[in-house]
């Protein structure tokens, strides 16, 4: 009997060892989420970057075998390699495929990168990050949880990641404890149309994905490019005052201000490296400012 025990101790301590949990950070949104003009090439290294679990998808809508991903399996921080765009029959067949980070020869990377680093320089805690965007994108078109189908697409292949990679963790031990949602989004919902209804339609969405996840209490960080349309889109305003307003009326939420992040001119439309490593670094702030805030009394 005592061989019996100790044969099933021997079995089971590789198991026990192989156990963690870290904290989940999720990052969606469209082109600036991708990190579209973000080049791989101006990248500064970072051996922490190995310490992060990372999956991704990105691409543009619809979500499809087209998009670049990481093949449905954990690895570590880093670029993402460039999908290139469609043409011919399959664009037609397709729809909307210009790829992402063309036409950067390695690839480029969104704000994961800026966060992530920023908080390992701040604290010890394991990390994973899940990372799923699409280029030109809207929340009233796309990400629409009040009218599913083709609007809420790109919301659907989100909440399709994020179930996969929780559950491969699982099966390799890791145990992923949603900390926040990373959203960086908004400049196609700057129109005459969908502009109006962004922060009811953002909050449904924030609302589901909670819900969604069974994280009542998941933090949940909004920004913009507020220079996108170089001053000259007169919608840009209200989307920047919708998220706001989200923020300051849904808990455990903040708005992102990522005024003076570089841009890349002319169009201004995409952070540059710099400039998104900056915002990076300001939604990792932001988080650590709101977790040290005291809890509201109930």
């Amino acid at each position: 009997m005592l061989r019996c025990l100790t044969l099933g101790l021997a079995l089971l301590l590789p198991c026990l060892a192989l156990a963690e949990t870290r904290d989940l950070i999720l990052v969606a949104g469209q082109s600036n989420a991708v990190g579209f003009d973000a080049y791989a090439e101006e990248l500064p290294a970072d051996a922490r970057d190995a310490q992060t679990l990372f999956w991704w998808r990105v691409g543009d809508p619809p979500p499809d075998a087209f998009d670049g991903t990481s093949a449905r399996q954990w690895t570590h921080l880093q670029f993402q390699p460039r999908t290139p765009a469609m043409t011919g029959e399959i664009a037609k067949q397709t729809g909307r495929q210009y790829g992402n980070f063309n036409p950067k020869t390695k690839g480029g990377f969104g704000p994961e990168i800026g966060l992530v680093r920023t908080l390992a320089a701040r604290e010890s805690r394991p990390l994973a990050v899940i990372k799923t965007a699409f280029s030109g994108t809207s929340v009233a078109g796309d990400w629409n949880v009040d009218q599913p189908g083709s609007a809420d697409a790109c919301y659907r292949a989100m909440i399709d990641e994020a179930k996969a990679a929780l559950a491969a963790a699982q099966a390799k031990g890791i145990t992923l404890r949603p900390r926040a949602f990373v959203w960086v989004q908004g400049e196609s919902d700057a129109n005459t149309k969908d502009a109006p209804a962004y922060a009811a339609n953002l909050t449904q969405m924030l609302k589901r994905l909670r819900a969604d996840l069974a994280a009542p209490e998941l933090i949940v960080l909004l920004g913009v490019n507020t220079r996108f349309g170089n001053g000259k889109n007169p919608h840009l305003p209200t989307v920047i005052a919708a998220q706001q307003h989200v923020a300051a009326t849904l808990p455990r939420a903040r708005y992102v201000d990522t005024a003076g992040a570089e841009t890349l001119p002319p169009s201004h439309t995409h952070f540059t490296a710099a400039g998104t490593l900056e915002i990076g670094r300001r939604y990792a702030e932001a988080l650590l400012e709101l977790e040290a805030r005291p809890a509201p009394a109930k």
